[in-house]
């Protein structure tokens, strides 16, 4: 039974790094996608630093950490590093998300600047 974010997308998912605990309970997607949409921010920073310390490794698909990201912005709109980090995530996965990805390193460069 997991009891965080991170544990119910290791089952969910794997992890490269440890193995998957025993678990007891049935998985499929749409419970672990119920829990992250209603997660608090520092759940998913939690899932995504232990599950892609370095962005282009882990076994969590590309929409997960996406979604991660986006769901952690729109409650930390003001935090120029996970600004910067959504953008790196984003730039990893082709050019359809090159535009995002540069208006998000902007208002962070943006915030950065107010700050005194």
């Amino acid at each position: 039974m997991h009891t965080t974010l991170t544990e119910h997308a290791r089952c969910v998912y794997g992890d490269e790094y440890r193995p998957t605990p025993p678990c007891d309970r049935g998985h499929d997607e749409a419970s672990f996608l119920e829990e992250l949409t209603f997660a608090e921010p520092d759940a998913l920073l939690a899932m995504l630093r232990e599950l892609t310390p370095h962005l282009v490794d882990g076994h969590l698909p590309v929409r997960v950490r996406n979604l991660a990201y986006r769901l952690l912005l729109l409650q930390r709109p003001d935090e120029p590093e996970l600004l910067r980090e959504a953008a790196d995530s984003l730039w990893l996965h082709g050019p359809d998300w090159d535009g995002r990805a540069t208006a998000l390193r902007a208002r962070a460069a943006e915030l950065e600047a107010r700050r005194p």
